[in-house]
């Protein structure tokens, strides 16, 4: 157990280990953690093919609950969807299992991945395997625990605000998107369109390599999917021993008030250490950082509104005798009370005001024009270096619930990560230390289809740091 991808993929090379016993060894000990955990909302009980001629023979793994698999439930942890089958399959998940990918299970998340916490989960929430007392993150939180706690070799997820990169930080492991249009988002069940990412959960950056190659691709059933033939230099990327020539920009704002003194410590050792070896680094003004939760908090909400309409008891979603109503209007308000929780409802009700005929221009169109200034200073930044870097969240894991109360309270911590979504960026969290004894992820984010110089930057840190997963 506690293999990384690169260590599978030889060992079944090797024939230390045969694809099924890896397969029953992580299934069993997932099963017996999960009560503890709550990582898995459904595992899957197909037999498995044999993948030992594929690019990752058989490597078990997990996938977060809103993506569609053929014949399979997906639940987006929502009570509207309780008994939903998929009928085909997400792109990614197909591009998964064909290059070798056999599925665990699929894992818990907040409701439609709106939080940032797992809090918000008809299945109650995950639990951080660093502290089961404390909130792994979300919204891809079953994900990370899954990844973090050794019951899979890797894991997907999807990213919206900071939906991948936050669990990554607080369960202290390797989180990777690449450019908005690099993996295909058909059959992911939509929150935000433009937002929207599929990533990578794993344990080391050369597994994040690995994995992240064979979900990338144009996909004919998505028109924001992209082909780039630039994959080699990934590898190209690993394979470099030294940051010399690396010239790296730190947002001042991303360091000064709302961050916790001792995250903030562990991410300018980091710095520190990045400068040791070689690479110039030097502080940077971001001026539209302080918009970017603004821009995100209307973008947002209005294409989960528009979303999250299709789920009303009729088209898609669990419904009720419509003849036991007076009209139609009174079977979508029971339906869907009943079947949302209370911060996608929050975020519904926030996406049709900033829709509506006397706001649209006011607040939307307003807000997308501020997102063109975001990601036109990031062109600028990218100009002169080669990456950006930063923490990752302002803090550690907090207590389970601790904030459940106070949604502004995370929304306000989401400065760190929106803009790299609203910007269409590839970004990684990378786990650099601790503070207070939970793990402190870096940010390190790259101008758009130059995923190679993240993994660069990464690869070499991780060696020099040496950051050992802590696992149960």
């Amino acid at each position: 157990m506690n293999l990384t991808l690169r260590q599978y993929i030889d060992g079944i090379e090797s024939g230390k280990f045969t694809q099924q016993e890896v397969y029953d060894a992580y299934m069993k000990k997932s099963k017996e953690k999960n009560p503890e955990l709550n990582a898995y909302i459904s595992f899957n009980e197909q037999p498995v093919a044999d993948m030992k001629e594929t690019t990752l023979k058989g490597a078990p793994i997990a996938i977060k609950d809103n993506f569609l698999v053929k014949w399979g439930p997906v639940t987006c942890a929502s009570k509207i969807l309780e008994g939903f089958v998929a009928t085909y399959d997400a792109t990614t998940y197909s591009n998964l299992v064909s290059n070798g990918g056999a599925l665990l299970g699929k894992t818990n998340l907040d409701e439609f991945a709106m939080g940032g916490s797992t809090e918000n989960s008809c299945y109650g929430p995950s639990k951080n395997p660093h502290d089961i007392t404390k909130i792994p993150g979300g919204s891809s939180g079953g994900s990370a625990v899954a990844v973090a706690a050794d019951l899979c070799i890797a894991a997907l997820g999807s990213d919206t605000w900071w939906s991948i990169r936050q669990p990554a930080s607080l369960c202290g492991i390797v989180w990777f998107k690449p450019t908005y249009g690099r993996n295909s988002r058909y059959g992911v069940v939509a929150m935000a369109s433009s937002l929207d990412q599929v990533g990578v959960f794993t344990k080391t950056v050369e597994d994040c390599v690995i994995l992240s190659k064979t979900l990338a691709g144009k996909d004919p059933l998505d028109a924001t999917s992209i082909k780039k033939d630039n994959l080699n230099t990934w590898d190209e990327a690993l394979a470099k021993e030294d940051i010399k020539d690396l010239k790296i920009a730190v947002p001042r704002q991303l360091l000064e008030e709302g961050i916790d003194l001792e995250v903030k410590k562990t991410i300018e050792e980091s710095i520190k250490k990045i400068e040791s070896l070689g690479a110039t680094v030097d502080y940077v003004d971001m001026t539209t950082l302080k918009s970017a939760i603004e821009v995100y908090y209307i973008v947002m909400p209005a294409e989960v509104s528009t979303n999250l309409s299709k789920f009303d008891g009729i088209r898609f979603g669990k419904g009720d005798n419509s003849f036991d109503f007076p009209d139609v209007y009174a079977y979508y308000e029971k339906v869907r009370s009943e079947g949302f929780g209370d911060e996608a409802k929050r975020r519904i009700m926030l996406g049709s005001y900033v829709l509506s005929a006397g706001y649209y221009d006011a607040f939307y169109n307003k807000a997308q024009k501020v997102r063109r200034l975001i990601k036109n200073e990031y062109d600028k930044i990218f100009a002169d270096y080669d990456l950006v870097i930063g923490p990752v969240s302002p803090d550690v894991a907090w207590d389970i619930w601790a904030k459940i109360d106070d949604p502004i309270k995370m929304y306000l911590a989401d400065i760190y990560t929106i803009p790299v979504n609203l910007a269409g960026l590839p970004a990684m969290s990378l786990p650099v230390g601790t503070a207070d004894g939970l793990p402190v992820g870096l940010h390190i984010i790259a101008n758009q289809w130059q995923e190679n110089k993240i993994f660069h930057l990464a690869n070499v840190l991780e060696k020099e740091l040496d950051i050992e997963l802590k696992v149960l």
